[in-house]
């Protein structure tokens, strides 16, 4: 809450350097504010007397909105990366896909690892497990498994993220 919008009889005032200016009644700090061509902020309202400070409130509402923008630029977003194998998957193949899932965990994303059983392939999962477990092997230097392969309807998903 900022100037007329303070509700409270008494405020304890801290002035625009810091120093504490005392207790006073709320039509005396607005006087002060409009003095020094300031706002009247209220900073802690849970206070007995509430806190108030004179600050120029257009001023600390963008530097905090700038150092908001600098931290979300800052942030790195994960993104998980699909790649599709084949339980009957050639060698080249597997080749290409651990090429693509090497380079997905270098620039730090998760990589979705996804087999789709069709047919009677349903009956072997196992040969997809290895599959799987041999792709995490090669990996194993730059990656940990956060879950193992695992069978869900026709289709066995297992995750890599990328070690720090």
């Amino acid at each position: 809450m900022i100037n007329d919008e303070i509700r409270a009889k008494e405020v304890r005032v801290v002035g625009a350097d810091g120093e504490q200016l005392g207790i006073m009644g709320i039509r005396e700090a607005l006087q002060l504010a409009t003095e020094a061509s300031l706002d009247l902020v209220n900073v802690a309202p849970a206070a007995k007397p509430p806190v108030c400070r004179l600050m120029d409130y257009g001023k600390f509402r963008y530097e905090t909105q700038k150092k908001e923008k600098e931290a979300r630029k800052n942030q790195k977003i994960v993104e998980i990366k699909e790649v599709r194998l084949s339980a009957t998957i050639e060698d080249h193949d597997f080749q290409t896909k651990l090429r693509n899932v090497i380079k997905f965990l270098s620039d730090g994303d998760k990589v979705k690892l996804t087999i789709r059983f069709r047919g009677r392939q349903i009956a072997h999962t196992e040969i997809g497990q290895r599959v799987m477990e041999r792709l995490a092997v090669q990996v194993e230097d730059i990656s940990t498994v956060e879950r193992r392969p695992k069978l869900e309807g026709r289709s066995m998903i297992m995750i890599l993220t990328p070690k720090q």
